[in-house]
C-alpha cells in the first residue's frame, strides 16, 4: 500500500480543522451544518434570497435525504418555503422570519470569510483559488479511472 506523503498529511489535516472550524461555527450560532450549508446556498446564490433546490444539492455536497431531512426541518420552524419551478424542480426561498435568521447566523460566517479574503492581497487569492481549483480537477480526472477491483463483501464475511 502507498505510503501518505508529508504534503497530502498536512493537507488532510488542514481540510480536517477546516471542517471542524465551520462545524463549531455552525454550532454557535444555533445551526446544523445541514442548516448552515443551505442557508449559505441561498444567500449566496442571489439576491432574491431563492435557490434552485438542485443547486443547493450541487454547493453543498449533502445528499438529497439530508437535505430534504434539513429542509423539511426549516420549513417547520418558518425559515424558509418550497415553490414549484417546473417539472420536477423546486426554488427554495428564505421567508421574512428566515432572512432576519440568516442575517443573525449564516451572514456572520460570509462576513468573515469575505474580511479574511479581503484582508489577503489579490494575488495571494487569486493563487490560491486556482490551485485549489487545479487540484480538484486533478483529482477528479484521476478518480474517474478508479475501478472495483474487489469484491467488498469478501472483506467483510471473513472469519
Amino acid at each position: 500500500m502507498n505510503q501518505i506523503s508529508k504534503e497530502m498529511k498536512h493537507f488532510n489535516h488542514l481540510m480536517g480543522e477546516t471542517n471542524a472550524a465551520y462545524h463549531d461555527a455552525s454550532l454557535r450560532l444555533g445551526l446544523s451544518d445541514s442548516a448552515m450549508q443551505i442557508l449559505y446556498a441561498i444567500c449566496g446564490y442571489g439576491e432574491d434570497q431563492r435557490c434552485p433546490l438542485r443547486e443547493i444539492c450541487r454547493q453543498s455536497g449533502l445528499s438529497k435525504q439530508t437535505v430534504h431531512s434539513s429542509l423539511h426541518r426549516l420549513r417547520q420552524e418558518g425559515i424558509l418555503r418550497l415553490t414549484q419551478a417546473g417539472g420536477k424542480n423546486k426554488d427554495v426561498f428564505l421567508t421574512d422570519k428566515g432572512r432576519q435568521f440568516a442575517e443573525k447566523t449564516v451572514a456572520k460566517i460570509i462576513e468573515t470569510e469575505n474580511a479574511i479574503f479581503a484582508s489577503w492581497p489579490a494575488g495571494d487569492v487569486k493563487k490560491y483559488l486556482e490551485l485549489t481549483e487545479a487540484y480538484l480537477i486533478a483529482f477528479k480526472e484521476k478518480a474517474k479511472t478508479f475501478t472495483e477491483e474487489t469484491n467488498h463483501a469478501d472483506y467483510y464475511h471473513q472469519p
